[in-house]
């Protein structure tokens, strides 16, 4: 659910901003249906995603959340790593996270009739609750992880991973600081999208 890592890495073109955003709700060969943008989009959000399954340093912060999240630990770590990369923004990106995030706002908009079903239900609160903008501090991961929960599969921890965070605050940023410029170096060379913004 790391909405902000995924988009920052999509570079400039819309469309593959769109398919990395969805690349979650469309499984198998259903990518196909897209345009070529769209598809790359998709293809790119599934290499982020086999990239950082298979990292040593994402494990590491994984372990912290095994005991009551399982397998479902990734999925708070793309959120606290979500949490990072607003808090580190600057070392990132030339653009602030406002602007950033009103851009893929009207992106969402615009396209919004080609989303897949679960995406369009969630997109309306994604956009007027500003989501993103909420991982910028330790109450908004809090909030985003109830009603995670509360819609989800993910187990009501909420409690419990914010303990994690809390006491481990320190080591996980370093986890995601040591992680991160890797997985945009290569995006950068597997895919061809410019990241001039990352630095």
């Amino acid at each position: 659910m790391n909405y902000l890592a995924h988009v920052l890495l999509s570079g400039n073109n819309e469309e593959v901003v769109i398919g990395n955003f969805i690349g979650d709700y469309v499984k198998g060969k259903h990518f196909k249906k897209y345009s070529e943008s769209i598809k790359k989009g998709i293809l790119l959000h599934r290499s982020i995603d086999l990239y950082t399954d298979r990292n040593k340093t994402v494990k590491k912060s994984k372990s912290l959340l095994k005991k009551k999240y399982g397998k479902y630990s990734g999925i708070i770590i793309d959120i606290f790593y979500d949490h990072f990369l607003a808090k580190n923004w600057h070392k990132f990106s030339s653009h602030s996270l406002k602007d950033f995030t009103q851009n893929l706002h009207k992106i969402l908009k615009k396209y919004f009739e080609i989303l897949p079903d679960e995406v369009k239900k969630f997109v309306p609160s994604f956009i007027t609750r500003d989501w993103i903008n909420t991982y910028k501090s330790i109450d908004g991961i809090e909030m985003v992880l109830k009603r995670m929960s509360s819609v989800t599969s993910l187990p009501d921890e909420t409690d419990y991973a914010i303990i994690i965070l809390r006491e481990n605050y320190t080591d996980i940023e370093n986890d995601f600081l040591n992680y991160f410029p890797g997985l945009a170096e290569y995006v950068s060379g597997k895919y061809g999208i410019s990241l001039s913004i990352i630095r």
